[in-house]
């Protein structure tokens, strides 16, 4: 089992902010498991990040993937929740398979890879597990009742769990993306002004200071926001 690398699983590596985790972390010398439900379009080259596409949501799968990332690297040093399913609708026109469709793509994920991953870090004594969180997180908008409920479940499930687990030493994070990630598709979507969105890269650097806090200084919920966004 190699042992000079810490490991960090990031979970939903799509294009943006998941694959700016991922290379930062492996640009920190981490050994990165990259999961996500499809495959992704560009290959990296970078021999620190190993993909593997999976459904989250599926518990079994997580369970088996996590033992055999644990049984070749070790515990888990970080763990990122970052999956989402965005579905923009009048609350009267949405499904309730778009509903339970959302809510297995964001929150039944979280529970799963916890589940699967808190019992390693808690035999290691530390490790650090941040979760992606939004505009959506704090206020429901208009149109926006799936991820809404989504994402305030996921935030109260991050509340709970770092006053469960960080007395043993893991320290559990929640991060509010108060705006649009600056990618391909959200530039289509939205026709924002790149000036008023966020670069994933730097996301990615306010998540590795989160990583590197000392214990008697731990954020329990941090919120980023590009300077032009009202607030």
């Amino acid at each position: 089992m190699p042992q000079n690398k810490p490991l960090a699983i990031i979970a939903g590596a799509g294009p943006g902010l998941g694959m700016a985790l991922a290379y930062k972390l492996a640009e920190e010398n981490y050994e990165v498991i990259a999961l996500s439900r499809s495959q992704p379009k560009e290959k990296t080259e970078n021999p620190n990040i190993h993909f593997k596409q999976i459904d989250l949501s599926n518990k079994a799968s997580v369970e088996n993937a996590t033992r055999q990332f644990v049984d070749e690297y070790g515990p888990p040093k970080v763990i990122i929740h970052n999956t989402a399913q965005l579905v923009i609708k009048p609350f009267l026109e949405t499904q309730a398979e778009e509903f339970s469709a959302t809510w297995d793509a964001m929150v039944h994920s979280a529970v799963n890879i916890f589940q699967a991953t808190l019992p390693h870090m808690l035999t290691a004594g530390e490790g650090t597990v941040i979760v992606t969180g939004a505009t959506a997180s704090l206020r429901g908008g208009k149109n926006f009742s799936t991820f809404s409920s989504a994402k305030f479940a996921l935030r109260g499930l991050t509340q709970s769990l770092a006053r469960e687990f960080q007395p043993q030493g893991i320290h559990i994070a929640h991060v509010i993306l108060d705006g649009i990630i600056n990618t391909n598709k959200s530039r289509k979507l939205h026709g924002l002004d790149q000036a008023r969105m966020m670069k994933a890269e730097d996301i990615a650097q306010a998540y590795w200071h989160i990583i590197q806090q000392p214990k008697s200084a731990w954020s329990q919920e941090l919120d980023l926001r590009p300077y032009q966004e009202s607030f």
